[in-house]
């Protein structure tokens, strides 16, 4: 049996092979067959089966199978992946750092991807379905589900395969992902046995036989469609087995958001578009895939602008200096010493001009900050590495960044703020409200035995509680997660379920009315040992307290309850449950003799006349950690906003113990379709001021679509309404997220309870599911900014001082003091390693205590440029110290104006060693950047600043005394070492001298490192923009083509009019249209019976309106008049002419004012 489930494995990916050997391994029916099977719907399908196979018992037996054993155990093949890199690095020292920053870039790109697919395959694994194999219940991951298994499908199932129903209980499944039907579709063996992968159960249960899986199912069919197919088929081939992964849940996704407009009401079509204008809208859906995600993060940008700045006054300097050393050496030797060129001097020339030539290019080294890039990559790659212990998996590594500017976060409610795990935490039983579960020995035996035997029972037997994976973790919850609750209530009262379940199993119970939508309640029937029934019933307590007629008291007996007692008890139990956010469930039975046996089909009187043993209370508990965590993003500066689908008084209880909302406080609590109200006009257009009257006060947003969340973060993002834009972080974990996740600037997708298409559309994907973990991020995101501003103040020093040195000391004394090789050693080794030590610094709480800096705030603020400019001081006046009276000091000789080919001295070698002491110093100092005071605070949590600090001054050491020639160095003596120390210590004391000067006064210093301006984005970037339109609005482009064709045919008669009206406007400025093609079809939705709003239309090139002449009808009457011919418009009859004037009136503000102005 195994095999010929392999077998299955084997041909499902590749339908070639199907092609060549009608029945591969041993099947039945080909994969066409199959294929063109699950096409069909309801009664068209059920024929099909009867004619081809008799029934279903006659497909199961095609396809090997018995619908009670099923088939033999599966195996699947495995993959590996590996990548190693190795480059041979070449003695150039600017090479090594070009190569240097590549390969940790890309090494660090390829470990981040190695990671994600981990995890996602992970993921995937865990994804898992039941099957019947070898006549036993199996769960196995769904990428493993061959053709031919019998899948056992409850509510809440997210079918990963097509199939085929063979028997089923109430069963309803809703194909809205599919076929955009919102309604659930009854699903039978007699009438529809279809059953659809990508499709949700409702209600009931039942048993099917797979019938194809993989890129053959229906979702898998649209995803092929949709382009992603061939990736996927590539991947599949290469596993070797018929994976059905979670990526139908993408297909489901995309056909989804394509199908949503606004309303997300409009159903789709399955069938691909084959009319030209589809195909051209495939492709550009095609090119539009691969448009880049979003524009450049905000530090990019502000980095880009200042590399550049630095980069051009570099080029100046070292022109400048390469200019200035040729004419002082020209003039002094041909002009003042009068040497005439010869010809055998012609190398020698060559030579110093070479020389001259270096210096400039050293120079310019010396200005570029090489680092910064590094710096940027290990900053985000530590952090990265480190947020994954924090539980954040960033996919995009500048989302790191920018999560330490968001300003507002939009969060899921359940599993991100709460546990996800539904718990009973007040009940009402015996008369007595528990605001706790009760001890077990509170309460009578009767009722403690009469409510154990309710829950276990009457639950589904798929739902349990099972023994914690981990220590320490909580125990698992599997199946319906309100029955979790109460068998978790069952097992609070230190009792337990199993036992109950074992004398009573499923097939002993008589009669099972499942949960749903309408009744809102369940019951289960179950016969008693005399013959008798007894009914056990749970439902919301405000249908099931109208049932009931009795009420077990504190010891057990039964009173009866009046509609009185009802409201009695509403009043004082469920109401105050109600408004901590709970969720009422009653718990009541009813017992039946033997003699007065009901008709078990009506379900009215069946479920009456019941006696209430309990009500409990259940909720989402909040996790503990979550009202600190949202405390410290108050504080930061950062608005929580809950977004959640719940109704809305849990959705405030809940927010009232985070924290989001606080009594006394401004703020709004509103539901999905007052939202819409609020924030649209009488035409059902979003309209942004609309919109930036409701958002700023937002705090809770209950029942809302997908489409609301999308639409609230478009409009805070969108929003002009303080003085920067606001960056926002999106939480989402359904496939319907994805659009929102998509268009904000940082989107987390859930890790354990995503899906897929949830973390194909984020930026990082929370591990745990959990709030906290957010703030993590915001603190990483900080710490990087603040570890590039550091590595800036301490880069920038050594590069204002090399240059002001290698200028000045080659136009006075025609020689750098510092060559090339030292300028490339302090540049690129020491300032990578610099990077590497200022970029990994931990952060700490006290990043949380500050607002966000914002898009506009500049990388180098007044203090740090106060840093920058005030070690700059004292490194040049010691440097020009040592350069020009250095020789005097240590009694040694001038190495000034060398000959070409000399030795290195000991005079450059000393001022040389003592500016990369003043460097290794000047570290320290730059782990502050806000003014602190005390500049060692926390350097020994960072083990990598102190290694990389004394690693530097070791090889330092090598380099001075065996540098020899290359460096230009010569040995030094220990004096002379301890002098070069001491200078270096002093920059510890200087920088409390600098920080004593307040920043205030100071106000001739400027900041650099601005964000990019608005009116500086690339026409690429605007490009790129132009391209981001949403799902919905897309969706709308073919009804404007349509809509514009009409158009061009009322511009001929409006020009007519035109003409009619130019009278009007002689002595007028001409009005223009500021409307373009483009702005008009980003907003498609208006009406042309407005007279209210001035309605942009087409603004007509020159060109169009040659073309418009040249199709305008030959003259039908010879009457013709000036005007109309001036403006190239061709006039009909005198009965046209009144018609129209009199059908567009010209009131300035009427529509055909902005009509006739705008064409």
């Amino acid at each position: 049996m195994g095999d010929v489930a392999n077998s299955s494995i084997e041909f499902h990916p590749k339908p070639q092979q199907q092609r060549e050997a009608p029945h591969a391994g041993g099947f039945g029916c080909t994969l066409a067959e199959l294929r063109s099977l699950m096409e069909l719907r309801g009664a068209e399908a059920l024929q099909k089966v009867q004619e081809a196979y008799g029934d279903v018992g006659g497909l199961c037996r095609r396809l090997k199978t018995s619908p009670t054993e099923a088939c033999g155990n599966v195996s699947a093949g495995a993959e590996d992946e590996g990548e190693a890199e190795a480059g041979w690095i070449e003695g150039a020292a600017i090479l090594l750092s070009v190569i240097c920053v590549v390969l940790v870039t890309a090494f660090n790109d390829w470990s981040k991807e190695k990671q994600f697919r981990g995890l996602q395959s992970r993921i995937e694994q865990e994804q898992k379905f039941t099957v019947i194999r070898n006549g036993q219940l199996l769960q196995v991951p769904v990428a493993t589900l061959v053709v031919g298994d019998i899948a056992q499908v409850k509510y809440g199932d997210l079918l990963p395969a097509d199939g085929v129903l063979i028997q089923g209980n109430d069963l309803k499944i809703d194909e809205s992902s599919l076929t955009g039907e919102s309604d659930h579709v009854r699903k039978s063996t007699d009438k529809d046995p279809m059953l659809l992968s990508g499709t949700h159960v409702m209600e009931g249960s039942g048993r099917m036989v797979v019938t194809a899986v993989g890129v053959n199912s229906q979702t898998g069919i649209i995803f092929t469609l949709l382009g992603a197919g061939g990736e996927e088929e590539e991947k599949k081939d290469k596993k070797g087995k018929a994976a059905l992964t979670v990526q139908q849940d993408g297909a489901m996704e995309s056909s989804q958001t394509k199908a949503k407009k606004q309303d997300g009401a409009v159903a789709m079509e399955m069938q691909p578009l084959k009319s030209a204008e589809g195909g051209e809208m495939e492709e550009r859906e095609k090119k539009k895939a691969n448009v880049p995600k979003k524009e450049k993060s905000v530090l990019q940008g502000k980095l880009t602008k200042l590399a550049v700045q630095i980069g051009k006054a570099g080029l100046v300097m070292s022109a400048i200096t390469v200019i200035i050393l040729v004419l002082y050496f020209v003039i002094e030797t041909f002009v003042i010493d009068g040497r005439v060129w010869l010809a055998e001097c012609t190398p020698v020339y060559v030579q110093y001009f070479v020389k001259f030539f270096i210096i400039g290019v050293t120079v310019l080294v010396v200005a570029v900050p090489e680092g910064l890039p590094l710096a940027v990559t290990i900053s985000l790659a530590y952090s990265v590495k480190k947020m994954m212990r924090d539980n954040n998996l960033v996919r995009h590594l500048d989302a790191c960044e920018t999560m330490g500017n968001a300003t507002a976060i939009c969060s899921d409610k359940t599993g991100t703020l709460t546990t996800n795990r539904m718990t009973v935490v007040q009940s009402y039983l015996g008369d007595t409200h528990y605001k706790e579960v009760p001890a077990p020995s509170a309460l009578t035996p009767k009722i403690l035995d009469l409510l154990v035997h309710a829950i276990s029972i009457n639950s589904a037997y798929t739902t349990k509680i099972l023994p914690p994976e981990k220590e320490g973790a909580l125990p698992r919850q599997v199946g319906n997660k309100t029955e979790c609750a109460l068998l978790g209530f069952v097992l609070d009262l230190k009792q337990d379920f199993q036992p109950v379940r074992e004398q009573i199993p499923e097939d002993k119970l008589y009669k099972v009315y499942t949960f749903n939508s309408v009744r809102k309640s369940m019951s289960t029937v179950i016969r008693t040992p005399d013959g008798g029934f007894r009914l056990f019933s749970k439902g919301a307590s405000e249908i099931l307290l109208k049932k009931c007629t009795n009420i077990l008291n504190s010891n057990g007996e039964l009173r009866s309850f009046r509609p009185r007692d009802r409201d009695d008890m509403v009043k004082k139990i469920i109401e105050p449950m109600a408004c901590d956010g709970l969720r009422t469930i009653c718990i009541a039975y009813r017992d039946f003799t033997a003699a007065q046996e009901p008709d078990w089909d009506n379900e009215n009187e069946v479920v009456g006349d019941l006696t209430c043993i309990a009500v409990v209370g259940i909720e989402d508990p909040v996790r503990p950690e979550v009202p600190e965590a949202i405390r410290k993003c108050q504080r930061a500066g950062i608005t929580v906003r809950m977004v959640t689908g719940d109704n809305i008084n849990t959705a405030r209880a809940i927010a009232a113990k985070c924290g989001i909302i606080q009594p006394g406080e401004d703020f709004l609590c509103l539901e999905g379709k007052e939202f819409n109200r609020r924030i649209r006009n009488e035409k059902g257009e979003i309209e942004q001021e609309r919109l930036d009257k409701v958002w700023p006060k937002l705090r809770v947003l209950a029942r809302s679509s997908p489409t609301d969340k999308h639409t609230l973060v478009k409009g805070i993002i969108d929003s002009h309404t303080g003085e920067q834009r606001q960056v926002v972080a999106v939480t989402g974990d359904g496939t319907n997220d994805g659009p929102a996740l998509k268009k904000a600037d940082v989107g987390f997708a859930m890790g354990i309870a995503g899906t897929d298409v949830a973390k194909e559309a984020s930026d990082i994907i929370l591990t745990d599911d959990n709030f906290t973990s957010i703030v993590k991020a915001v603190m990483w995101g900080r710490n990087v900014y603040d570890s590039i501003s550091k590595f800036l103040q301490f880069q920038l020093t050594v590069n204002v001082v090399a240059v002001i040195v290698a200028f000045t000391g080659a136009c006075i004394t025609q020689d750098s003091p510092l060559k090339a090789v030292q300028m490339l050693w302090v540049n690129l080794i020491m300032d990578t390693f610099a990077s590497l030590a200022l970029a990994t610094e931990p952060p700490t709480e006290s990043l949380l205590l500050r607002k966000p800096y914002g898009r506009d705030k500049p990388l180098i603020s007044r203090t740090m440029m106060k840093n920058i400019l005030g070690h700059a001081v004292y490194q040049l006046t010691i440097i020009f110290t040592l350069l020009f009276v250095g020789e005097l000091f240590f009694d040694i000789d001038s190495g000034r104006n060398a000959p070409l080919h000399s030795p290195p001295s000991e005079h450059y070698t000393i001022i040389f060693n003592t500016f990369v002491m003043m460097q290794l110093f000047n570290e320290i100092n730059a782990r502050k950047i806000h003014g602190e005071r005390n500049v060692f605070h926390g350097i020994f949590s960072n083990p990598i600043f102190c290694t990389i600090v004394l690693g530097t001054f070791a090889i330092q050491i090598v380099i001075v005394q065996f540098g020899g020639k290359p460096f230009s160095c010569s040995p030094l003596s220990t004096e002379q070492w301890l002098w070069c120390l001491f200078v270096g210590v002093g920059e510890l004391v200087w920088g409390q001298v600098i920080a004593t000067i307040p920043t205030s006064q100071l106000k001739c210093l400027k900041e650099a490192g601005h964000g990019p301006g608005k009116d500086e984005m690339t026409d690429e970037e605007l490009a790129e923009g132009e391209e981001e339109i949403d799902h919905a609005e897309r969706e709308l482009r073919r009804g404007q083509i349509l809509w514009f064709r009409g158009l061009n045919r009322i511009q001929t008669q409006i020009r007519v009019v035109k003409a009619f009206r130019s009278s009007l406007y002689e002595g007028l400025e001409k009005p223009e249209s500021k409307t373009s093609i483009h702005n008009f079809m980003a907003t498609p939705e208006f009406l042309i019976n407005d007279y209210t709003h001035n309605i942009p239309l087409i603004d007509d090139t020159d060109v169009d309106e040659n073309e418009e002449r040249l199709r305008a009808p030959p003259p039908p009457s010879p009457n013709q008049n000036n005007n109309a011919i001036d403006s190239g418009v061709y006039l009909t009859t005198h009965g046209t002419k009144s018609a129209t004037s009199s059908l567009f009136s010209s009131r300035p503000g009427s529509p055909l004012h902005s009509v006739e102005t705008s064409l």
